[in-house]
């Protein structure tokens, strides 16, 4: 059981024999230990073990006070730096009381101590231990790097997320039985990309999620990204027309030399079908350009040759023209949820809230025609219309009542679309995944064959 002070004895322990072990790399470090030890694209030794840096690294706020009573332990009042007075002792006091799981998760002390625990692997233990290229120090180095302060505004056009930022995963989300198939290819295609590109197949890795707003594209994308532990790249295609981004073109390029050097990474591009829609218009010749650019880039990135996975994404595919759809290997359609769905999404999404006479069945069929996101939505109103009301628990009729204001809401919207300027408010509600991207976690229900996404 983990305390205060065998959590900083651990962390002390290792840095000691990390420092000491020349043949250990970042990836003998575990993530939370590696990010206080960053500096400059690299951890240099020797490790540097203070109070803060221990603070840092465990989360115990008096890392010294946890320890202070330990016979082999020293503080320096004027560096505070903190060590062992006998490190032998520490190896054994910690070795009493550390779990076996404790030392699987820590590749340094799985590499020392292997021998004296049966389960303890050093060679699995730092294969699951997450790489270096997945932490957000790393990214930032990288970053900073490749951008100066002339080229700062790239930044506005490209995301780039840490999977440690991601809170779901694909475990979180309820696909459809083609959507955990597609993924299972691909993931398949990940591993064995040496294979791959020894038999000349390199055209893998380019998908195309398609699909009416809220039903999931993004979300799927970013746990994707989440659980094979890779940085996320994301960018939104009609941002490269910017006035602030200057050269467009020169911008398209740029994304791509980002998620190049992020590699492996995962390169998200949402709002695909902005290319049909300039290609077909009579936009400047500079976003022509870039656009020519940008289908240029798509053929030439890799998933065998360069570890980048391409995902685009679009909630128009009508507007993609053949040049489009024949850049990607894959397509993978992304539904509005059936009954079945709806039912497994609002059990889902109510997990962690206190409902009385729930009747998921009930309220998927009084919610035909909403996306996961709008399920979402609904439940928010309900959320905030009880604690108006000083309450916490929900009853079935409150979810019924958001379900009646969210229908009155969508209809008054529909008839200003009739009435208005249309194609501004599509624009405005078709932003895949924004409104919930770090909503509650939520696991698969195993009753139904097909699935959906609870969060966009």
């Amino acid at each position: 059981m983990s305390s205060p002070e065998l959590d900083v004895v651990e962390f002390l322990l290792t840095a000691a024999i990390y420092t000491e072990h020349r043949e250990l790399d970042e990836r003998d470090l575990p993530p939370r230990y590696r990010r206080v030890f960053w500096d400059e694209g690299e951890v240099e030794r020797p490790l540097t073990t203070t109070t803060s840096t221990a603070a840092a690294a465990t989360g115990v706020e008096r890392p010294w006070e946890a320890i202070s009573g330990l016979m082999f332990t020293d503080r320096d009042e004027f560096s505070g730096k903190i060590e062992f007075t006998d490190q032998e002792m520490a190896e054994s006091w910690l070795l009493d009381r550390i779990a076996d799981e404790d030392v699987a998760g820590n590749p340094t002390l799985a590499y020392a101590f292997d021998e004296e625990f049966a389960e303890v692997v050093y060679e699995e233990s730092r294969e699951q231990n997450r790489p270096i290229h997945a932490d957000r120090v790393w990214i930032d180095s990288l970053l900073e790097e490749m951008f100066d302060e002339d080229e700062e505004e790239m930044l506005d056009l490209v995301e780039v997320r840490a999977p440690e930022e991601i809170e779901m995963t694909l475990e979180d989300l309820v696909l459809t039985t083609d959507q955990e198939d597609e993924i299972h290819k691909i993931v398949k295609a990940i591993e064995h990309r040496d294979y791959l590109a020894e038999i000349g197949l390199r055209e893998i890795g380019k998908l195309l999620f398609v699909g009416p707003p809220g039903t999931g594209k993004t979300s799927v994308a970013r746990a994707l990204a989440q659980d094979l532990e890779l940085p996320f790249v994301e960018v939104k295609l009609s941002m490269i027309t910017s006035q602030y981004l200057g050269e467009t073109a020169k911008n398209v390029d740029k994304t791509f030399e980002v998620a190049k050097r992020l590699s492996p990474c995962i390169l998200f591009m949402d709002e695909f079908d902005f290319v049909a829609k300039t290609r077909s218009s009579d936009e400047h010749a500079a976003i022509k350009r870039a656009v020519n650019t940008l289908l240029k880039s798509i053929d030439e990135v890799s998933l065998i040759q360069d570890d980048v996975l391409l995902i685009g994404a679009t909630n128009h595919p009508d507007h993609l023209d053949a040049a489009a759809w024949r850049r990607f290997d894959e397509i993978v359609n992304f539904p509005k949820p059936d009954y079945g769905m709806r039912a497994d999404i609002l059990r889902i999404v109510t997990r962690r809230m206190d409902v009385e006479e729930f009747d998921p069945e009930a309220l998927a069929e009084a919610t035909e025609g909403l996306t996961g996101s709008d399920l979402r939505l609904v439940l928010r109103e309900a959320v905030l219309d009880a604690l108006t009301e000083n309450r916490t628990t929900l009853a079935q009729s409150d979810l019924v009542d958001a379900i009646e204001d969210f229908e009155e809401r969508d209809n008054l919207k529909n008839m200003d679309m009739i009435e208005g300027d249309a194609d501004a408010l599509v624009a405005g509600g078709g932003d895949d995944g924004v409104a919930s991207d770090g909503g509650g976690e939520a696991a698969s229900d195993g009753g139904h064959d097909h699935g959906h996404d609870h969060d966009d």
